[in-house]
């Protein structure tokens, strides 16, 4: 699987699109506004800029883009408002992989004009925005040229399939009956998918410390793992529900069994301790805030409900978001004509997973500064 080229989230705005199904990750990001409003504040107040670039990394299509934007420019010019001071030309780049739909970001922008008027931000602060396709595991910018750096939902996203995966052992695949780390997976294979994320996460800190201004910040936030036991994650669950749904059509010869055999994830959930030692051992920045917090595969559940109101509409509403994140990969490797069929099973066997337990999982929120 070359993931630069397959992975990317479902673009438009019809039902079925990211930008309809991204409440999760707005949800994250209303959440992180604390850490996001102390990184930037102390940006502005720190370095005295007349500019400052800001990149949003992985920024796919929809509302949650221009959201960023938004909160960034509101505390800027709070803070102009405060300390009587010229606010600087703010420079937006919005990166992710070449295959995102920028055009609907770009087509988009009207709404963060609207967005900053019925706000009534106090100070007009001139922005400029602009696109910026490459992988993250990639360098982005020239050295020290950027001032900060932001990421919600992406890390977990490795660079490739752990090559070993697709081994054979004794006849059979290394990883057979998964799609990711599951109760069945040799413990192999999820040493692989760990020291993936390991190579990966050192190879993105390293590069943004390369293009960060000295003092320059990140506030990041991906989906992490609370579980010790590397084979029973939260999200092994999830995509272990995936996968029953994709050999149920094995089963009934709609899909063949090589191809599920074949297929497998680019896509790792650490520990908090796992991402805390990699970058102490990295040693270029220090750990600001780290705060975890949950969140509920369903967007419109409340973690605090423990009663499960109509699971078969929780179901679908779970197989939306899981369909607007990884349609792609299914079309490319399946092929696009069983989409519809398997989303419908995935709904299914999740409606009534929620009759016994909830589809809860971590979130990793950190703040990091360059070290001087």
């Amino acid at each position: 699987m070359d993931v630069e080229k397959v992975l990317c989230m479902v673009g438009g705005s019809s039902e079925t699109s990211y930008a309809a199904n991204s409440t999760i990750p707005r949800k994250a990001l209303l959440r992180i506004r604390p850490m996001l409003k102390e990184a930037v504040t102390e940006i502005y107040r720190n370095l005295r800029l007349e500019k400052m670039t800001v990149a949003d990394l992985g920024c796919s299509s929809g509302p949650n883009t221009l959201l960023l934007l938004s909160e960034v420019i509101r505390i800027i010019s709070n803070q102009c408002l405060k300390t009587g001071q010229q606010p600087p030309e703010m420079q937006f780049f919005l990166n992710d992989l070449c295959n995102n739909d920028f055009n609907n970001i770009f087509q988009s922008l009207d709404r963060l004009e609207e967005s900053l008027r019925a706000e009534k931000v106090t100070i007009s602060v001139p922005y400029f925005v602009a696109g910026l396709p490459g992988s993250f595991y990639g360098r982005l910018f020239p050295r020290q040229s950027v001032q900060f750096f932001h990421s919600t939902f992406c890390l977990q996203w490795i660079s490739q399939v752990p090559q070993d995966i697709g081994d054979k052992r004794n006849g059979k695949p290394l990883n057979k009956g998964n799609i990711y780390i599951g109760k069945t997976s040799p413990p192999l294979v999820g040493k692989l998918y760990q020291e993936q994320f390991r190579s990966d996460f050192s190879n993105f800190l390293k590069l943004r410390c390369d293009e960060l201004v000295p003092c320059g910040q990140m506030v990041l936030s991906f989906l992490g793992r609370n579980k010790n036991d590397i084979l029973d994650g939260e999200w092994s669950i999830i995509w272990g529900l995936l996968a029953k749904s994709l050999d149920s059509m094995v089963q009934e010869g709609l899909v063949e069994e090589e191809n599920l055999d074949t297929f497998n994830l680019p896509f790792y959930t650490p520990s908090a301790e796992e991402v805390e030692a990699i970058i102490t051992l990295q040693g270029l920045f220090d750990i600001i805030r780290f705060q975890p917090f949950e969140s509920n595969l369903d967007p419109f559940h409340d973690l605090d409900d423990d009663v499960v109101h109509d699971n078969v509409q929780r179901g679908a509403n779970c197989s939306k978001v899981i369909r607007s994140v990884i349609e792609s990969m299914i079309a490319s490797h399946f092929g696009s004509t069983i989409v519809d069929d398997l989303f419908s099973r995935f709904a299914t066997h999740v409606a009534k997973h929620l009759l016994t337990e909830k589809l809860n999982f971590p979130v990793l929120a950190l703040s990091l500064k360059k070290k001087e």
